[in-house]
């Protein structure tokens, strides 16, 4: 590349750092799931036995991996010792891929989406050991509007 001052340099660009590999194990067999979600899991490997359960819903558009890197809870879940669970939607059920809590049968007690999120903490409590006490939901976007939803009792987060 020539310069103003007549000489020549060469630019070298340092190659893009590799993004980080996820730490998110997906869980198929966690229930019968009748919102047809998929679920990823987080667990650090030095955490107490009944660790606290963070349930953590995307915004439109994303991944489970792709939010977790973006929002670090696995990396705070490893420097504290508790345990992620990412519920992830399909462009099958939403094209955006957002989670359906306008849809009243994807937010009704046993039925659709907030079913299968209830089926998925379930069975972190039984089977990875997390506390039913220390059991925590959050999101973004469309993931925020399912936790409100869940959250203020039109939906069940654990099954009955």
């Amino acid at each position: 590349m020539a310069r103003r001052d007549g000489l020549s340099h060469s630019v070298v660009e340092a190659p893009s750092p590799a993004p980080p590999a996820s730490g998110l194990r997906p869980v198929a067999d966690f229930g019968r799931n009748p919102g047809a979600l998929r679920c990823h899991l987080f667990e650090p490997a030095d955490r107490p036995r009944r660790a606290p359960l963070v349930v953590v819903l995307h915004g439109c558009g994303q991944t489970a991996a792709g939010f977790d890197a973006a929002s670090g809870w696995s990396r705070l879940a490893a420097e504290h010792g508790f345990l992620v669970l990412y519920p992830e939607q399909t462009a099958a059920n939403n094209a955006k891929t957002c989670f359906s809590w306008f849809e009243p049968d994807d937010v009704t007690r046993g039925q659709g989406e907030v079913a299968s999120i209830g089926e998925m903490v379930e069975w972190a409590i039984a089977e990875r050991g997390a506390d039913p006490a220390g059991v925590t939901i959050c999101g973004l976007s469309a993931g925020g509007a399912m936790a409100a939803a869940i959250q203020a009792g039109n939906g069940a987060f654990i099954a009955e």
